[in-house]
This record gives structure tokens, C-alpha cells and sequence, in this order.
């Protein structure tokens, strides 16, 4: 079964590039390794402070640059394993480096595309929509949202290369290590009213291009798509 891990950290997070990056992609490596094949995706991402949002008001979009909330806490990266219970995800995402600073998400998905190894073109658009407005898998809402999303993969083509959706946000779980000591918490890391419910990595040969693909990305009426760069750290 897949899980999602999203990684959650600071918003002043290092810059891609900085000696302090590379230690953190050190450790990331590492955890890779130890991980192994329970690894099934995942990317490290850009500052939030680079992030554009996209949601649709009436007929016009609405495009903001930077972070959507004040939040303390933002997505970093995100790692999709392949664990054969809740249980194993967790012991997967108490190591992640995140974790014993951060949080780290663990929400089970309803269906997961892989993904090769990502490159310098690589984007990601976070699907976020209110709590109460998420729809819950095997309604008839949910598969009308299936046959729009379709139409969106197909129109775009290529530019996708993996993305999946999540089950609702009642079945995440929330974990930090502090002291190591292994910290659980029923449901998303954020406490505001919206949370992600889905995600597409995919390619853009611009900040320009990738914000007119999300823009095409089916949104309920209150939903938005944050874009954000995905970080070459090569494997």
C-alpha cells in the first residue's frame, strides 16, 4: 500500500546550493539508502517563499506569488513509501531527518503514479482544498472528479510524470521525534482549515508554463494548487 509522506519544516528552510542544503541532502541520502526499495517517490522542494498559488474565483484565476498562510510550519519535500501497514509507514517516516525537528505527514493514498528520478524541469502542484470540502473516495462526487482529472491528464500529456490522490484527512497521522522519542498525532500536521488532498509532479520549462498547467489542475470551488520547483539533487 501507498503512503505519503509530506515533510513539513520552517519556511526559512536552507537554499538549494548552500553548504547547509547539502548536509541536509547528506542525511536524506543516507536515509534512502537505508530505506530501499520502500521508497516508491518523492522530491525535496524550493522555498515556500518561491511557491505561486493558483485558484479560480468565478471565471478568472487567481494567481499569488509566496506562501498562501503564515503558517509555521510548511511542506519541504515529500516521500511516497510502499509499506505493507500504517505501522511500517510510521517506522519509515521516524527516520526521515525532518522528523526530530519538523513533522512528517503519514496519510494512506488511493492511488499512487510513480515517477522517475526528478530533473532541474521538475514541478510539483500541492492540491489543497478545505477540510470539510474534501471528497471522500467511491462517491459519485468523487468519480465525477476522476473523469475531470482525466480530461486534465490528457490534455496535458507528457508534462505529467507521476501524482496520485489521497485518502481523507481523518486517516493521516502526524509524526515527530523529540529526544528520540517517537511522537504520534491523529490526523494532518496543519491546524488550519485546509489541507492537501492530492498531488502531480510534472515538467515545465518555465515558472510561466508550470502556473498555466496547474491552472488546468480540477479544483472543488474553494481549492487551490500550490506550484512549487522541485530541487535536481541528483538521485
Amino acid at each position: 500500500m501507498h503512503y505519503l509522506a509530506t515533510i513539513v519544516g520552517s519556511g526559512q528552510g536552507a537554499q538549494p546550493g548552500s553548504p547547509e542544503f547539502a548536509a541536509g541532502v547528506a542525511k536524506y541520502a543516507a536515509f534512502q539508502e537505508s530505506a530501499g526499495a520502500a521508497i516508491a517517490g518523492g522530491a525535496a522542494l524550493f522555498p515556500s517563499a518561491t511557491a505561486v498559488n493558483v485558484r479560480h474565483s468565478g471565471d478568472r484565476m487567481l494567481v499569488t506569488d509566496g506562501p498562501f498562510t503564515e503558517q509555521a510550519e510548511v511542506v519541504t519535500g515529500f516521500y511516497v513509501f510502499d509499506a505493507k501497514d500504517l505501522d511500517e509507514a510510521i517506522q519509515l517516516a521516524r527516520q526521515v531527518p525532518a522528523a526530530a525537528r519538523g513533522a512528517v505527514e503519514v496519510r494512506p493514498m488511493v492511488m499512487w503514479s510513480p515517477h522517475d528520478v526528478p530533473a532541474a524541469d521538475w514541478w510539483v502542484a500541492l492540491l489543497w482544498e478545505p477540510q470539510p470540502d474534501v471528497i471522500a473516495p467511491g462517491t459519485p462526487e468523487w468519480d465525477a472528479m476522476i473523469v475531470r482529472h482525466g480530461e486534465f491528464a490528457e490534455k496535458v500529456g507528457d508534462a505529467i510524470r507521476g501524482g496520485g490522490a489521497l485518502q481523507p484527512p481523518a486517516t493521516a497521522t502526524t509524526v515527530r521525534v523529540r529526544d528520540e522519542k517517537l511522537l504520534l498525532t491523529d490526523g494532518p500536521f496543519t491546524e488550519g482549515a485546509e489541507v492537501v488532498d492530492g498531488l502531480y509532479v510534472f515538467t515545465a520549462a518555465s515558472p510561466a508554463e508550470a502556473t498555466e498547467i496547474a491552472a488546468q489542475i480540477p479544483r472543488g470551488p474553494q481549492g487551490r494548487s500550490e506550484v512549487r520547483r522541485i530541487v535536481d539533487v541528483g538521485f
